[in-house]
């Protein structure tokens, strides 16, 4: 397939992106705002086009676990679920990461806790960034705010999670899986073949005898130091994502008195509240996190240098917030503002909000 322009929502922008990567397996279950993913791959039938695996497997445990399992013979692996779904994958993810697997994951956040609502919602940032799993390991987390980015974030992920041998997961709101826009699609990638994952996958199980013996794909060690020396390399390997691999854009940032700081689809709408707070006269600028981690930390306190204040925005009750102090360290207030229960604020709302923390901005209020 060559290079299409399409309109479609965001969660069949993902499906149609995997089919376009090469990738080799999905392994899902329906949950909504998210189920359009294995829908669409469903209907596209890839098996016989790429030669691409959908299964809907019986339960989000059996995904996860089967994607651990495709991980770890060097295939590209993906699955996809909301908010409570990705709740029981936690345990797998863990495992995945334990095992220096490149693999996909796709949360499409909905309002929690517990079942919660359909709504959208950003309320699983602490889950996704700090390691919802048992353990001392992160996930690249990539946060996208529009359909293009779900597109584009498929092949970013899959690229990242293969360059580190580690897990990525993009973390969409329901708003941006659900939402219908412009995607450019890209070109059909070739999947690879058996030579090239062997040549480029050298620790990739195969089943083989002559290869099996030391190819064996296990997180289990009884030996303190050699568990020791498995986490000193994932860190060091998390610590060479730092690195290399922030991601963020900067909006209205050269003159800003004060900043914004939001991600996926809530730093649209504080993009529209920043136009207008401008036209009054009002300097505001926006730093959106593309990279939830690794976190844009040195970029927001480099900014925290020269502006007034800060205000995070959040479709939940405040979370990243807690980022963009440790970031600031003190050098200027920072404040938080969000709704809960898949209630999405407004430009105004934002508005008011900048009034609220910063009344020296409008002392007529």
């Amino acid at each position: 397939m060559d290079e299409e322009i399409r309109l479609m929502k965001g969660n069949e922008a993902i499906a149609h992106a995997a089919i376009r990567y090469g990738v080799d397996g999905y392994f899902g279950y329906p949950i909504t705002p998210q189920s359009e993913i294995l829908e669409t791959l469903e209907e596209l039938m890839p098996w016989e086009t790429t030669g691409m695996v959908v299964l809907q497997a019986e339960s989000e445990l059996a995904a996860i676990n089967m994607v651990y399992g495709g991980a770890s013979t060097g295939k590209a692996v993906m699955t996809s679920s909301s908010s409570p779904g990705v709740s029981l994958k936690q345990e797998g993810i863990s495992y995945i990461a334990a095992g220096e697997l490149p693999a996909l994951i796709i949360n499409v956040m909905r309002g929690g806790p517990g079942l919660g609502t359909i709504q959208p919602s950003q309320a699983d940032y602490f889950q996704a960034t700090k390691g919802g799993g048992h353990g001392d390991y992160h996930l690249i987390v990539l946060a996208p705010s529009s359909v293009q980015e779900m597109a584009d974030f498929v092949c970013l992920g899959f690229d990242l999670a293969f360059k580190y041998r580690t897990p990525a997961m993009i973390l969409a709101d329901g708003i941006v899986g659900q939402m219908m826009e412009k995607v450019r699609l890209p070109k059909q990638r070739a999947r690879r073949t058996d030579a090239e994952i062997a040549e480029q996958c050298p620790w990739a199980v195969t089943g083989r005898p002559a290869t099996r013996k030391p190819n064996i794909m296990t997180t289990l060690e009884l030996e303190s130091s050699t568990m020791e020396e498995n986490n000193r390399r994932l860190q060091a390997t998390y610590e060479r994502i730092r690195s290399n691999e922030v991601r963020y854009q900067e909006y209205y940032t050269d003159d800003c008195d004060y900043l914004i700081v939001a991600f996926g689809s809530i730093a649209r709408i504080c993009l529209k509240a920043i136009e207008e707070a401008r036209a009054a006269g009002i300097k505001v600028g926006l730093i959106r996190p593309i990279t939830l981690w690794p976190f844009p930390t040195e970029a927001i306190a480099s900014m925290a240098q020269r502006v007034k204040g800060i205000l995070t925005v959040e479709i939940n009750a405040g979370q990243m917030v807690e980022d963009v102090r440790l970031a600031v360290n003190g050098k200027v207030p920072v404040y938080y503002y969000g709704r809960m229960g898949g209630i999405v604020p407004n430009p105004s709302e934002v508005i008011d909000a900048l009034y609220r923390d910063f009344p020296e901005i409008n002392p007529e209020r």
